[in-house]
């Protein structure tokens, strides 16, 4: 605790968990007078050359002014962190507000000085840098807007901490000493260096969880059976390469080997470093085993164990605790309630996990939240036959269970550089950080294929989830939007990843269409035309058609200009000549090796045999090797009768193969119906359509006539009067003006007498509309009046309007300039707290609020996201000239879209706008109503240092 004379509370909102560089973890939080003892004996462990870089001269010891003065902080012009591993500071950093003269100052003195101290045997780790982003952060939040920082000019790792963190600098060099400038508000080169930096230390975090040089498995049974007995099993039949240790305290103390893997007691008796533990005991010790492995220096941890968060309440504070406790000794954690990892690389080879089989290696990445369904994926991607048909490879699993630390989002981050991965699958149950998962799924997205299956329910008891009011249907727009091929169950996920992995990206919708079965053909011809495709008629080869056949048919396809895909249909055919499986196998994949531009895809009909011929090879698969001759039947190279061919070479069977031994090799995926094999088509047309429109995604324009300065004195002195706000009708057309957005005028009128002196103000012809919130926006109901031409009119619809509805005091009638003719459309914006601010879309009444057709896009909008979202709602034909119908003004919609979005961007006090209706005529448009709520923003974690989720 402060001492009485401090001016702040402790500020627990600066305590953060942060990833380092090497993947490790630490803890930052500020320093405090019950600190004294730490800081002596931190100090007592840096170098003569690291205290003399960081006082300038010699400086062995910390007096005891000293002490008070680095352990005494107001929290507002003198603030002091520490990152700390195990509780011990490893590195600090202060800031004192300083004056013009250089002297200590108050506020509104916006200049500190700052300086960093870290121990030798945690320089290169990236804790300086952490440290500056949060310090940084700091003194934003106390109006400090510049740090300065003298340094020796032999300092070069300080200086290069300064330099590299991308803030705006100058740099100067008096009296031996450079000294160092910067301002502190974030840029885009900082943001940038930033999530450079998240990006590298996330990925190296969970690749010390899936590439460990030593594994120990902790609660490993006597006995054979049970959690821990069956995962060491696993971990040695899958022939892990590095060091293995079985642990259990309850092991006789003579017991040297268990299964061949030597014994251990407590992992504090193995002599060997150990890089991951797998802690397979029950809940109440697992406690024990973390203080263990962090005193151990174990770098991350599988817990297998069950009893957290999904059991309740009690459950979820042992979570918290759990987390609490790893991260204290820098260790990341995969579950608790986890099912475990796997890496199928031939030099790791890490089976962590409940699976008895390792899965064959290959290029896929699969993430999955929930146990179960992680094995039945594998299951599915594992095995010939049964749903998606083939052999498909796995290069890493994860199944992180209750997800309390590591995430899918720390995982993408692995893949988005992942050699060994080209195509990401992921089961989520929830999303904890929407916001930073959409940014990190757009950059892989952009490199390679994700696709993901979102649970629409309720998070699991287990999750620490966001709160967010967007609708699921909404936050699965926004994902596409992003890039992300977002199906709705785990066949679809499986189906368009063996797709993805396989084949090329399609350049475009149009498909070929060529088969031995016309009704066969014509159902793929329909499940196109479904899916929004450009099919051409099918191509009847006959029953009777050949390989050699089927070879022409595909090459001439893939030859064609006009065709972006092939679909080749099978069934069984009748005759001798009928070619057998491993023959059309062939002659499909030599057609396809000749023309590799092109995805080609199988939907074959009892055709299992041909499923797996069509799998021998593949980049995602192991390349096939020749069987002995009896048992090539039985595994791919039998007829459809079940009778191996005269003259069939041996069926191909995979086995494990290196990954050189995968490059070049070329696979055709076989789907058993043609709707899937469509589908995942589709998603693929899609997401190729994505990856060439985001190569330039367009940019957000400079409107000269934005009043931004004045917008943002409006919404400061608004805000002025409370917490939040809806704004008037004066009040919103001012600050809508100041972007360019004028809003029609309406005048109340509480009387005829008042209606007529409006209209007689604004000008015939007018409408008369009742703005009470049952009426608003209801013309089906008979509230608004239009073309009301003179007086008489419009003393006329008056008097009906209160007839109908009730005294002018529940109607809250207004009169309104009429505006052109045109199509009535709605623009929204919100600021939701997880997913951010988001730009909505759609037709004005039935169309928006019956049907849900709104578009969505996150914000900031770019032009070509402003041209996307007005032509993806389904009711798009009705601006275009539907029906011969006059098109409107697109153009001047786009650039309506574009000014909210700059609003919402530039003000985030602007947490909701709503401009309903908006006119859009063949010339121009006219927002006949309007409405803005003001708040204070909610915060941007994704604007400040980096940190891990709190617990």
């Amino acid at each position: 605790m402060q001492s009485a004379p401090d001016r702040h509370e402790y500020p627990a909102h600066w305590e953060a968990d942060v990833v380092l560089r090497d993947g490790g973890t630490a803890r930052i939080r500020p320093i405090t007078v019950d600190d004294a003892e730490r800081l002596v004996s931190f100090y007592e462990q840096v170098s003569d050359e690291s205290k003399y870089y960081r006082f300038f001269a010699p400086y062995p010891r910390l007096s005891a002014k000293d002490v008070h003065r680095f352990t005494h902080h107001d929290f507002v012009d003198r603030v002091g962190l520490a990152a700390t591993v195990g509780g011990e500071f490893i590195a600090t950093v202060r800031y004192d507000r300083i004056g013009a003269d250089g002297m200590a100052a108050t506020a509104p003195a916006d200049e500190a000085e700052v300086a960093f101290l870290v121990q030798d045997a945690h320089q290169g780790r990236g804790v300086a840098s952490a440290l500056l982003e949060h310090i940084a952060a700091v003194a934003r939040e106390r109006d400090i807007r510049r740090f300065a920082a003298e340094v020796l000019p032999a300092n070069n790792k300080m200086i290069k901490v300064f330099t590299d963190a991308g803030y705006t600098q100058k740099r100067s060099f008096e009296d031996g000493v450079v000294r160092l400038e910067f301002d502190l508000e974030p840029t885009e080169r900082s943001l940038a260096v930033q999530r450079a930096r998240e990006q590298r230390a996330e990925a190296h975090s969970v690749r010390r969880l899936l590439v460990p040089g030593s594994v120990a498995v902790i609660g490993t049974g006597r006995t054979p059976g049970g959690v821990g007995r069956s995962v060491l099993g696993n971990l040695r039949e899958a022939g892990f390469t590095g060091d293995l240790y079985a642990v259990n305290k309850a092991f006789p103390e003579d017991l040297k080997e268990l299964d061949g893997v030597p014994a251990h007691r407590s992992v504090r008796d193995i002599d060997g470093h150990v890089d991951l533990a797998v802690v397979a005991v029950p809940a109440d010790h697992v406690p024990e085993v973390v203080t263990e492995c962090g005193e151990h220096g174990v770098q991350g941890l599988v817990v297998l164990a069950a009893g957290y968060a999904e059991s309740g309440p009690d459950g979820r504070e042992r979570q918290r605790e759990l987390v609490r406790h790893a991260r204290a000794y820098g260790m990341r954690i995969i579950g608790p309630n986890a099912f475990g990892i796997i890496n199928t690389s031939p030099q790791v080879r890490l089976n962590a996990s409940l699976a008895p089989q390792m899965p064959r290696p290959g290029r896929i990445g699969l993430f999955a939240q929930s146990g179960a369904i992680g094995v039945a994926l594998l299951s599915r991607l594992h095995r010939r036959g049964g749903g998606v048909t083939g052999v498909t490879g796995v290069s890493t699993f994860v199944s992180s269970g209750n997800r309390a630390d590591v995430s899918g989002n720390d995982v993408l981050q692995y893949w988005y550089d992942d050699p060994d991965t080209d195509v990401a699958l992921m089961y989520l149950e929830s999303i904890g950080n929407p916001r930073k998962f959409t940014r990190l799924a757009r950059r892989t997205a952009a490199a390679k294929p994700l696709v993901v299956v979102q649970g629409a329910g309720s998070a699991p008891q287990g999750h620490a989830v966001r709160a967010t009011r967007l609708p699921h249907a909404t936050v699965s727009v926004l994902l596409r939007q992003a890039g992300v091929i977002r199906v709705d169950t785990i066949t679809e996920l499986v189906d368009a990843g063996l797709l993805l992995a396989r084949q090329p990206l399609p350049r475009g919708p149009r498909v070929g269409i060529l088969g031995n079965s016309e009704s066969l053909g014509l159902l793929t011809y329909d499940a196109c035309l479904s899916e929004g495709l450009r099919p051409q008629p099918p191509l009847d080869l006959t029953t009777e058609a050949s390989a050699q056949d089927f070879h022409a048919a595909l090459a001439h396809a893939l030859a064609d200009e006009a065709c972006d895909a092939v679909v080749v249909t099978a069934i069984p055919a009748i005759g001798e000549a009928s070619p057998g499986d491993a023959e059309l196998a062939q002659a499909l994949r030599s057609a396809a090796a000749a023309g590799p531009a092109k995805p080609v895809l199988v939907v074959h009909v009892e055709l299992g045999g041909l499923a797996a011929a069509l799998s021998a090879a593949t980049s995602t698969a192991p390349r096939a090797r020749t069987a002995p001759p009896d048992t090539a039947a039985a595994e791919a190279g039998t007829t459809r009768t079940g009778t191996t061919e005269p003259g069939t070479p041996p069926a191909p069977t995979a086995e494990a193969a290196s990954p050189e031994d995968l490059e070049g090799a070329h696979l055709i995926p076989a789907y058993p119906a043609a709707e899937r094999a469509v589908r995942a088509l589709a998603e693929a047309v899609k997401y190729g359509q994505w990856r060439r429109e985001a190569a330039d995604p367009g940019k957000v324009p400079e409107h000269e006539d934005i009043d931004e300065k004045g917008a943002a004195a409006l919404i400061g002195r608004l805000l002025a009067r409370g917490q939040g706000l809806t704004l008037g009708t004066d009040e919103t057309c001012e600050l809508l003006g100041r972007y360019g957005i004028p809003v029609r005028r309406s005048i109340p009128a509480h009387t005829p007498d008042e209606a007529v002196r409006a209209a007689t103000a604004l000008g015939y012809p007018v409408a008369l509309k009742a703005t009470a919130p049952h009426l608003r926006h209801r013309a089906d109901l008979g509230g608004v009046r239009l073309d009301l031409a003179d007086e008489e009119q419009l003393r006329r619809a008056y008097s009906e309007l209160t007839e109908l509805f009730g005294a002018p005091q529940e109607l809250r009638p207004v009169v309104q300039a009429m505006a052109p003719r045109g199509v009535d459309t709605v623009v929204r914006a919100v600021i939701d707290p997880a997913a951010g601010a988001v730009l909505s879309f759609g037709l004005a009444g039935a169309a928006s609020q019956l049907l849900g057709d709104m578009a969505h896009r996150l914000i900031p909008v770019t032009d070509r996201d402003a041209g996307s979202l007005v032509r993806s709602i389904r009711t798009a034909p009705l601006l275009f000239g539907w029906r011969g119908s006059t098109p409107v003004d697109t153009p001047a919609l786009e650039e309506l879209l574009l000014r909210v979005s700059r609003l919402v961007d530039d003000h985030p006090e602007v947490v909701a706008v709503t401009l309903e209706p908006v006119v859009v005529a063949p010339h121009g448009l006219s927002v006949l109503g309007a409405s803005v709520r003001l708040a204070p923003p909610p915060a941007r974690d994704d604007l400040g240092p980096r940190t891990l989720p709190a617990y």
